[in-house]
Parts: C-alpha cells; sequence; structure tokens
C-alpha cells in the first residue's frame, strides 16, 4: 500500500503506534501529512468481523477526530471471505461521524 501511495503523494509516513486514548492505543497505518488524512488498513478473519470490526474502527474514529493531524480518515477493509454480514450499514453507520471527514471502502 505504502509504494501505491508513494506513486501520489510525496511525504507518506508509515505505521507508527500512536498514544493511548480511552484506556486503549491504536496504531497509524499511514499518514498524509500535507493532506492531514489518516490511512486506516484491516482484513477480517476469525476473530475479526463485524462486532470486533466494528468496535475497531468506532475507537479509531474516535481518537482521530481528536488528533490535531487528521482531518479526514480513510479506512480500508479487506474482507475475502465476506466475514462482514451488511457491508453497506457498516459503511454508512461509521461515515456519519460529526467533526472528521470518514470514508470507509470495503473490499471482497
Amino acid at each position: 500500500m505504502r509504494a501505491l501511495l508513494a506513486l501520489e503523494f510525496d511525504d507518506v509516513r508509515p505505521e507508527e503506534h500512536t498514544p493511548s486514548f480511552a484506556g486503549s492505543s491504536t496504531r497509524m497505518d499511514f499518514l498524509l501529512k500535507s493532506e492531514r488524512t489518516v490511512l486506516e488498513l484491516k482484513r477480517t478473519r476469525k476473530g475479526l468481523d463485524d462486532g470486533e470490526l466494528g468496535k475497531q474502527l468506532v475507537a479509531d474514529i474516535a481518537y482521530y477526530n481528536a488528533s490535531a493531524d487528521c482531518d479526514h480518515l480513510v479506512c480500508f477493509v479487506y474482507d475475502p471471505e465476506s466475514r462482514i454480514s451488511n457491508p453497506a450499514g457498516i459503511k454508512a453507520d461509521l461515515e456519519r461521524s460529526p467533526g472528521l471527514d470518514v470514508r470507509v471502502v470495503i473490499a471482497r
């Protein structure tokens, strides 16, 4: 993913751990600093289906909503085994976050 981002953006900052927020920490996959955009990558698996994925992304949204470096959050979820039963519903719910421009892409 970093190689693809580097084709379009000059400053792609790779994964870094972020400080604890509400009792847990998150991991920022990529930060496009000048675009004030964070890209979060997830892949569904056993134990990371609808419920757990939703909890993780809600926590990510809350964290980045409070971040000074982020105005836009793009969540890319790779779901090759169709573990997410209602992708359109999850996408719609997560993209309604006030204060932060959130885009969710779920690919199978």
